[in-house]
């Protein structure tokens, strides 16, 4: 193939690379079973709890592209906040919180 054939290529596959990005905006149940929306809030995502017994409260702020998101996460029932991150696979959203990056939490989340 010639140099123009692998710059043209280039361009088609590039493209469909970025429509195949998992967007984590949403609502999602949660492991517990409430409701959470993810959406844009600034240059971030914010996630709000949307039933529940703590319906309305935010419990999380993460940043990122693609399939892969970090940032923070809160337990509602001991208000904590915990380093964290989030990762979109299909309809599932694995959600993972850590206190100094050592003893981690992880539960998955389902796309509504």
């Amino acid at each position: 193939m010639n140099l123009k054939t692998w710059i043209a290529a280039a361009l088609l596959i590039v493209p469909g690379a970025a429509l195949a990005a998992e967007p984590i905006e949403g609502t999602w149940k949660t492991a517990s079973g409430e409701t959470a929306a993810i959406a844009k809030c600034g240059g971030s995502f914010c996630i709000t709890l949307k039933t529940g017994k703590f319906a309305g409260k935010r419990i999380g702020k993460l940043e990122g592209a693609g399939a892969d998101y970090t940032g923070s996460i809160t337990d509602p029932a001991a208000d904590k906040t915990y380093s964290g991150s989030g990762s979109v696979s299909g309809n599932s959203l694995k959600m993972k919180g850590c206190v100094l990056k050592v003893l981690c939490k992880s539960q998955t989340w389902s796309r509504l």
